[in-house]
């Protein structure tokens, strides 16, 4: 455009000689050599003897645009001073004044070179610009050829994927279908088990002996649990059974199966129920992931919340995830609670297999300090010693408290487990 606009207003000297104006070289001195534009933007041309080269178009930022329009308000103004300075030289000519058109030729150079400052800022940004993208294209392709050995590599690591799991898948068939069956010969044994499934009066006993054994085995990891949080077992032994009379310091375990007992046995009642289906366990946990609405489900989770009371259980475990995992209906896959559902099928089983035994089934109770009955008692010091007591000895002893109470079914009697102690005054 500065080029352009210098052919317009080339000037010829009109009748003034060098000798008489010293700087009028000034108006002949050629600002600007350029070659004629044609319509093709790809074309060169050159100022100050420089070629310019187009760029491409590139999209400004906001700041660069704002740069520019800054930019193009000095070119407009220098454009206008360059009118005015123009003008003020023809002016000079009509009339005849050597002075003024000096003068006005030097403002008319200035304002050219000042377009011609513009001109040459205008390229050395473009070649900054140039080296910038260079270097960004430079980065660009590093960053390609790095993403691109990182895809390679992901995509060797997906063929890997790919080939374990068509294996896995292979594997998983497999399992399934061996799990099939299994499952198949489960149901057929399930089934020979449901035919043969009236208890008889000998297998009542055993479930007796197993529902005793259970709750044995229970107090063993409540005391050491008690034990290990810092119970004073002695005083919650004797808040369990007071004034209890034993003949050992460590007779007092039994306090703690009397206390399971209690809860395990409090207000139930001798119903017929199907217990077949319990039976088929051997972990009591799976019938409970079974059938988690089930009768067992609600007994297991109604016996804990009454058997493990809430300080206990924080006392134990530092926290009551076990309560509140059993009170929304779940149950939780702990060695603890284990041992308890354990107990707890095993009381299930004895409480549903009574009255099918024998429909008149009732369970009885010992009072404190009844005289010992070796027709209705079995006292759990007898169950460890060789020695048997005789009934001069048994009249002496009287029940300081019952464990586990007793049942009598038909002509079967299965006595009450009790623990005793000396009176001699008796």
């Amino acid at each position: 455009m500065v080029c352009k606009f210098a052919k317009v207003c080339k000037l010829k000297s009109i009748g003034v000689f060098s000798s008489e104006i010293p700087n009028l070289h000034h108006l002949h001195k050629p600002i600007c050599n350029e070659a004629p534009l044609s319509e093709n933007s790809s074309e060169e041309f050159t100022c100050n003897d420089q070629k310019v080269h187009p760029q491409p178009i590139d999209v400004p930022s906001k700041d660069d645009f704002c740069a520019d329009l800054e930019i193009m308000k000095k070119i407009f103004d220098a454009v206008s001073a360059l009118k005015l300075a123009y003008l003020q030289l023809q002016q000079a000519h009509i009339p005849y004044d050597p002075q003024k058109i000096v003068a006005a030729d030097d403002w008319f150079v200035a304002e050219l070179e000042k377009l011609c400052n513009f001109k040459r800022e205008y390229k050395e940004k473009q070649c900054r610009k140039a080296h910038f993208n260079a270097a960004r294209s430079d980065l660009l392709v590093d960053e390609i050829v790095a993403k691109e050995a990182l895809l390679g590599k992901l995509k060797s690591q997906n063929s890997a994927k790919d080939s374990e799991i068509l294996r896995l898948r292979q594997e998983l068939q497999d399992l399934e279908m061996g799990n099939k069956n299994l499952t198949e010969k489960i149901k057929q044994i399930s089934l020979e088990k449901r035919k043969a499934s009236i208890l008889s009066v000998t297998k009542f006993q055993d479930v007796f002996k197993d529902a005793s054994k259970s709750i044995h085995d229970f107090a063993k990891p409540l005391i050491s649990l008690m034990k290990a949080s810092g119970w004073d077992l002695d005083r919650v032994a004797n808040s369990i059974e007071n004034a209890a009379v034993y003949s050992k310091r460590r007779d007092k375990k039994y306090a703690f199966e009397a206390y399971i007992a209690r809860r395990m046995f409090h207000e139930v009642a001798l119903t017929s129920y199907d217990v077949s289906d319990i039976m088929k366990f051997d972990d009591p946990i799976d019938a409970l992931m079974e059938n988690p609405d089930s009768d067992f489900a609600k007994f297991c989770q109604a016996k804990y919340l009454l058997l493990v009371h809430p300080k206990m259980e924080e006392s134990f475990f530092g926290n009551l995830d076990h309560r509140r995992f059993i009170m929304s209906g779940k149950h939780p896959r702990t060695q603890f609670y284990q041992l308890f559902a354990k107990m707890a099928k095993w009381v299930w089983v004895l409480l549903g297999s009574a009255v099918s035994v024998d429909t008149d089934a009732t369970l009885f109770s010992v009072n404190r300090g009844s005289m010992f009955s070796s027709l209705y008692m079995e006292s759990v010091e007898e169950e460890k010693e060789s020695a048997i007591l005789s009934d001069e000895e048994r009249a002496t002893y009287k029940v300081q408290f019952m464990i586990t109470p007793g049942f009598r079914n038909g002509q079967m009697l299965l006595k009450s487990r009790v623990y005793i102690s000396q009176h001699p005054s008796s």
